[in-house]
């Protein structure tokens, strides 16, 4: 008895030292990054609350191939070298993929890093034609481009203000002066020719001197290519000047933080926006979700949380998280379901549809027009 006892208290000892010496199977590890602090941190958090989401609901529904993931949050500031920085610290913890960055300034010199280190990025935000033209394998975007989107407004412009003085400024980023380029492309190209053309420094918090030059200039209708900050000051300091332009901007202004800067000057801002993703019947359950815990899903917070579930999808199909397959799952042109409806992709990366609107800001909100 003695003997049975010692050869099955033996037996159970090997059973578990085999046990402890064989690892466990590893967490995905999957990062977002963003504007977590700065002047553009409302959008950082943004991000950050549509990727915690898709992964609380992917790990509730099982995880990622028996896996449940696990997110690193990064904080690029919108810096350009904070953004490399982030990158190489996302690539030390074994990120398989990224949601993000938020500013195309970012997302363009962190992409470098994720391809040498083979880590597949979607950024929800970044719509710079260069992320994914100069880009590699590994680059995509739930979100549309400047071209796109400059295109839109230009026309737009041309259309409602041809007979009006147009001042376009910028703020020399990779976003700003490129959406500003792009829309004043368009513009030109329908025969309208602005008024001034002219960048400022953003981070600055007295654009008087600028606004005097417009106010001499005789402008009615001010574009701006660059964020929400700026754009607020810029308008409510032209107000203080006495003038009464109509402000417009792109999609950086989607953030109610805008109207906390512009105030009451913030009446009749428009922008451009992919139609509005909350009212889409892909994104109700989630964003009922949003509600109950008291955040309202604007802006890019559900272009991040698509960027997560496409990721999921596709890696699915592929079998496998290595992000090269991944990466050829996505650039096949099936359609991905998502909170934004139906996604596909070109080889390049980009979405094969974009659908910008006009929004307009009244009383401290903005809707479609």
């Amino acid at each position: 008895m003695i003997r049975r006892t010692l050869f099955a208290g033996a037996a159970a000892l090997a059973v578990a030292l085999m046990a402890a010496a064989m690892p466990a199977r590893a967490d995905i590890v999957i990062g977002v990054a963003g504007p977590i602090t700065g002047s553009n941190a409302t959008f950082g958090a943004q991000l950050k609350a549509g990727a915690e989401l898709a992964v609380a609901n992917i790990n509730a529904a099982g995880g990622v191939l028996g896996q449940k993931l696990v997110l690193e949050v990064g904080d690029d500031a919108c810096d350009p070298k904070q953004a490399v920085s982030v990158a190489n610290q996302m690539a030390s913890k074994k990120v398989q993929f990224v949601a993000g960055h938020f500013c195309s300034s970012s997302s363009i010199p962190a992409s470098k890093v994720y391809t040498e280190e083979g880590i597949l990025q979607i950024t929800p935000a970044s719509t710079n034609p260069k992320f994914t033209e100069e880009g590699s394998w590994n680059t995509f975007r739930t979100c549309g481009r400047d071209d796109q989107q400059g295109a839109v407004a230009g026309a737009f412009i041309a259309k409602q203000f041809k007979d009006r003085k147009i001042a376009i400024l910028h703020d020399n980023t990779a976003y700003g002066k490129g959406l500003a380029d792009e829309t004043r492309k368009a513009l030109n190209a329908a025969g309208v020719k602005e008024t001034m053309y002219a960048a400022y420094v953003p981070g600055e918090k007295d654009y008087s001197a600028l606004v005097s030059r417009m106010k001499e200039a005789g402008i009615d209708v001010i574009y701006v290519g660059g964020y929400h900050t700026e754009t607020g000051l810029i308008n409510r300091q032209a107000r203080q000047q006495g003038m009464t332009p109509t402000m417009i901007g792109g999609d950086a202004l989607v953030t109610n933080e805008y109207w906390q800067i512009a105030g009451d000057a913030g009446n009749g801002t428009l922008m451009t926006f992919p139609s509005d993703p909350r009212r889409r019947p892909s994104a109700a359950a989630v964003v009922k979700q949003f509600r109950d815990k008291g955040i309202d899903p604007e802006g890019y917070v559900l272009y991040a949380y698509a960027a997560i579930q496409i990721w999921a999808d596709a890696v699915k199909q592929a079998g496998t998280t290595d992000p090269k397959k991944v990466a050829a799952v996505l650039h096949g042109g099936k359609p991905f379901d998502s909170v934004l409806g139906k996604i596909s992709y070109d080889k390049k990366g980009d979405v094969t549809d974009s659908d910008y609107v006009f929004y307009v800001w009244k009383n401290g909100s903005y809707a479609e027009m």
